[in-house]
């Protein structure tokens, strides 16, 4: 298959009705190798015909389209003539604005179900020809009740008669189960049949043709003009930095700022991360520049308890930090940044103005005003896993790409309280510890994030026959696909106390260490 000029130029639109799985219907269209966007339910009928896709998905939502003010699906979206598929809340706005019915039920539908066919149809086929094909995941209350007029039923559940349906005719489907989530166990392949052969989009979108097309962009948008990159060693950045690399070459500094609140080694383990990528002549010599700020962030930090307070004077600092050393280089007129908008959930909406809101670590979407310099965002339109795979195409090690996320503000939002340089270090340690006993009973591919945390508390503790009050160390490990919901990874007992042992007994200023059994929600993924 003949690579496409525009890697773009076959897309899917993806309208959100405020359902939390939404992201992942954008992710698993992009599994497919088929371009997408979200936009929002209310997406004005010219941004649909200037965005002209091959086909349009509808999400879930957490509202009832038998309620008066709830969302509906604008009949431009109709008017396209491509075809459309409604997930959950989508199908029933579908069956509703057609002229069927949709009714509240106290036979509600959570979680696992499994569907069976009820007429011939080469979609829901698609689902059931794959073992387990009819387990799926069901999250609704109401329900359609009623067909609307040229449709049939092509699905039912126990709870469900009308688990599915469509119009062939018309292209237009329906599903009430989420065929995005891991637990519909042919939903990749419902979707691809949706993406591939109902609207004929090839898949072009693969980790090779993006780092291709984000090379020209780049070349494209800088020319011959210097760029300068906040190399902080997560993903997002140190593939930024491999891809600048490839684009641009000697036209790149990288800024390495260590603010005294990395982890163990962090400096070491990126430079060993690029020099080894360099040596095998995956990605061409790298200019990075370290600064060492540690006594400018703690001090500036001195006081300072309130988490968010915390968060405002690092980022302050870092960018304070930055910009004095940005100004040293000569002729640098872009600033390079690893942002990846659909990760970050209060600008999720921000092209549509209806975010505005970032956390105060992030600079997402703009620079000071003193700092003149235009920004380069080549991660801007991707999804984390996305930029895994091509951080991984362009050479960089496993070690660095799948190594779990640090935080902005490091273990800045790690120590509760207020930040010292001896509760960093001890924390550092404990930290170091932890993933180190992950690594090894090779568990740490199976969490998602894990770390230490530093509570500003002491407890007595019992070394040989002497009594010692030090300060507590909270281990902290979640399971999760999408970082917006999370499950308290279940490690191991005989993990957890070899861990807890090795803390105690090699650091003395710890004498007590405990478990975070807490999900996300209610609690949240970090401390602070």
């Amino acid at each position: 298959m003949a690579q496409q000029s525009d890697i773009h130029s076959q897309r899917l639109l993806i309208v959100d009705f405020g359902s939390q799985y939404t992201q992942l219907i954008a992710r698993r269209v992009r599994e497919c190798g088929v371009y997408c966007e979200i936009y929002p339910f209310d997406i004005s009928a010219a941004a649909v015909n200037e965005f002209a896709p091959q086909g349009v998905i509808l999400s879930g939502g957490p509202e009832s389209v038998t309620g008066d003010e709830t969302p509906r699906i604008d009949q431009s979206i109709f008017a396209l003539n491509v075809p459309v598929l409604g997930i959950c809340y989508g199908m029933q706005a579908m069956a509703q604005q057609f002229g069927g019915q949709v009714s509240g039920s106290d036979k509600r539908e959570f979680g696992h179900a499994r569907i069976q066919a009820e007429s011939n149809s080469t979609f829901i086929e698609t689902l059931l020809k794959v073992s387990e094909g009819n387990d799926v995941w069901m999250s609704h209350g109401d329900k359609v009740t009623e067909l609307p007029p040229g449709f049939v039923c092509t699905a039912s559940s126990g709870s469900a008669p009308i688990a599915a349906m469509e119009n062939a005719e018309k292209r237009l489907f329906g599903v009430q189960f989420h065929p995005e989530v891991t637990h519909t166990k042919a939903g990749f392949e419902l979707l691809s049949e949706f993406a591939h052969n109902i609207c004929g989009c090839d898949g072009t979108w693969t980790a090779a043709n993006i780092v291709e097309d984000a090379i020209a962009r780049v070349r494209e948008q800088v020319g011959s003009d210097k760029v300068v990159l906040g190399l902080s060693g997560g993903v997002d950045s140190s593939v930024v930095a491999a891809l600048l690399a490839r684009a641009i070459g000697p036209q790149l500094t990288c800024i390495f700022v260590d603010n005294g609140l990395l982890r163990k080694d962090e400096k070491g383990e990126v430079e060993s991360a690029f020099n080894n990528a360099i040596n095998d002549g995956d990605m061409p010599p790298l200019d990075i520049l370290t600064i060492d700020a540690e006594a400018e962030f703690l001090g500036n930090l001195q006081g300072l308890d309130d988490p968010e307070a915390k968060r405002k004077v690092i980022g302050s600092t870092f960018i304070e930090v930055f910009d004095r050393e940005a100004k040293r280089l000569e002729g640098v007129k872009w600033l390079a940044q690893g942002t990846i908008y659909p990760d970050v959930i209060e600008s999720a909406a921000s092209k549509y103005g209806k975010a505005h809101v970032i956390k105060s670590h992030h600079n997402v979407g703009g620079l000071p005003e003193r700092m003149a310099m235009q920004l380069v965002e080549p991660l801007r339109e991707l999804f984390k896993d996305e930029v895994r795979k091509i951080g991984l195409h362009l050479g960089l090690p496993e070690s660095l790409i799948m190594r779990h996320p640090f935080p902005g503000p490091g273990l800045g939002v790690r120590i509760l309280g207020e930040i010292q340089k001896d509760y960093a270090d001890v924390l550092r340690e404990a930290d170091a510890i932890f993933i180190e006993e992950l690594r090894r009973a090779d568990l740490y591919r199976q969490v998602s994030q894990a770390f230490a945390v530093y509570l500003p508390v002491k407890s007595v503790g019992v070394v040989g026959d002497a009594r010692r009050y030090e300060h507590v160390i909270a281990l902290r490990a979640v399971e999760t696909i999408d970082f917006m919901t999370a499950r308290w990874a279940h490690l191991p007992y005989e993990f957890i106390e070899h861990v807890s042992n090795r803390i105690i007994n090699e650091i003395a200023a710890v004498s007590r260490v405990v478990y975070d059994v807490s999900s996300k929600p209610p609690a949240t993924i970090e401390w602070e």
